[in-house]
């Protein structure tokens, strides 16, 4: 794959306390770096989020394809593991506080080609050891040009 390429993550929270069962749609679509080393996938980006000063630097880094982390640093801070059947504690530092996060892989379908890396990963998220709600990333890397 191509260095430069353009990342879509797609993110869906079911179940949110107070939405009577409607989703939570979330999607960033942005051009970032992409690099493979010792037989994993690396793609760094930085992201802008509304009312928070900075920027939150992300580098996500796929082991195999049963591997998926995503690291942040910057204006809020973590290192969030996604693995089948797996449950990962996480500390997440925002500007507003610290949160326990607990992620419960239940499902990750990785598709990673020459041109093209997909993955969907559905997941339960707990935010200091209170169910939050059912959730779904989808991931799609592709080069740009």
């Amino acid at each position: 794959m191509k260095k430069e390429v353009l990342i879509s993550i797609a993110g869906l929270h079911y179940g949110l306390p107070g939405n009577d069962g409607e989703e939570e749609p979330v999607e960033i679509i942005t051009p970032t770096s992409y690099y493979q080393k010792n037989g994993k996938h690396y793609i760094i980006y930085d992201e802008v989020t509304e009312g928070v000063p900075g920027s939150i630097k992300n580098t996500v880094k796929i082991t195999g394809d049963t591997l998926f982390e995503i690291s942040k640093s910057g204006a809020a801070s973590t290192r969030m593991v996604f693995e089948k059947d797996k449950i990962h504690m996480t500390s997440y530092q925002t500007p507003f506080g610290e949160l326990l996060v607990g992620l419960h892989t239940k499902d990750m379908r990785m598709d990673i080609r020459e041109d093209r890396i997909d993955v969907d990963i559905f997941y339960a998220l707990d935010i200091n050891n209170e169910p939050l709600s059912e959730c779904q990333i989808k991931v799609n890397v592709r080069g740009v040009g």
